[in-house]
């Protein structure tokens, strides 16, 4: 959904089946980048799995693209933790 008036650096995306976890975390990692002036998300209903999610960029950048940024760092973020915890599994049953 984008923002009357805008050139798309002003966009609510909503996502389906997605809580908290992901709202916060995408929230994070997106607010990171210099350019985005504004994010944030709610909850639409406690029995409703969606929440809408809002990127306001400075200037010209259309606010997919942190968006989409964001979700690559966040996939690459829990990659990492993933990769580490499965070395420290491997070494910790090598031990036994």
């Amino acid at each position: 959904v984008q923002a009357d008036g805008t050139d798309g650096n002003c966009v609510t995306f909503v996502l389906h089946d997605e809580d908290h976890t992901l709202g916060n975390s995408l929230r994070y990692m997106v607010m990171k980048n210099p350019d985005v002036e504004f994010c944030g998300y709610c909850i639409t209903h406690p029995s409703e799995s969606k929440i809408n999610f809002r990127i306001q960029t400075r200037g010209a950048l259309p606010a997919v693209e942190p968006f989409r940024k964001g979700l690559n760092d966040l996939m690459g973020v829990c990659q990492h933790v993933l990769n580490t915890f499965e070395v420290r599994l491997s070494e910790g049953l090598r031990g036994l």
